[in-house]
């Protein structure tokens, strides 16, 4: 058994251009679909957010229309409710790498607001993907990238290929004239090699040890791509 540590948000709210928050967090899809993956392989999942807080699920991840009706948004809210790492997360400055077979980094707008600014994130993100170590970022998990920066003011990801929320995704959820910025605009801009597939289908990128996924819908199939790689 492995452990993984999953990295994710701790911020509640994004603070939008015109000054106002709009609640979100993480996207319970994105969590909750790779968690039962490992789990179900048999490995240990550990949570780890900046300053130690309990990660907040955007509450329209846990509505009917983002799980195919009340049925599915009950399931997910059952199994996000059992998810005791969830309940119990680590300081982010406090982990040790050195502990974890592999990194994982759920999205929702979350990330957006605390982890493309988090020096302890992006230390974390150079070392692991210097040390070889699977790493997965998915949808707007990929702005943590941001933050990752080598000693000589270069980005840790650049000339990496990833994927990631496209602003043609983010036009269609309604909230790109709003934005702050837009991710891949960023990705871009610290010299990856972005890439997307169709809004909302599932698409997965692979660059040695990065595995990174597009959307809600790609966590799934990022998942087994790391669990491959986990062996």
């Amino acid at each position: 058994m492995a452990k993984i540590l999953f990295v994710m948000t701790g911020a509640d709210r994004w603070t939008l251009t015109d000054g106002t928050e709009h609640p979100t967090g993480y996207w319970a899809e994105e969590f909750l679909t790779p968690y039962l993956a490992f789990t179900g392989a048999g490995h240990e999942v550990v949570v780890a957010t900046p300053g130690g807080t309990v990660p907040t699920a955007d509450a329209g991840s846990l509505s009917a229309g983002a799980n195919g009706g009340p049925e599915g948004a009950a399931e997910v809210a059952a199994g996000i409710a059992a998810a005791e790492p969830l309940k119990h997360p680590l300081v982010l400055a406090d982990v040790d790498l050195g502990d974890y077979a592999a990194v994982f980094y759920p999205g929702g707008h979350g990330p957006m607001q605390d982890l493309s600014v988090d020096a302890d994130s992006g230390r974390l993100l150079t070392a692991a993907l210097d040390a070889g170590l699977p790493l997965g970022v998915v949808c707007h998990g990929p702005a943590a990238l941001l933050a990752a920066v080598r000693p000589d003011g270069t980005p840790s990801f650049a000339g990496r290929r990833v994927t990631g929320f496209s602003n043609t995704e983010e036009r269609l959820a309604g909230l790109a004239d709003r934005a702050p910025w837009l991710l891949e605009d960023r990705l871009v801009a610290l010299g990856a090699d972005y890439s997307a597939g169709e809004p909302w289908a599932p698409y997965t990128v692979t660059d040695r040890n990065l595995y990174t996924g597009q959307n809600p819908a790609s966590s799934g199939p990022l998942a087994e791509e790391l669990l491959k790689a986990i062996g």
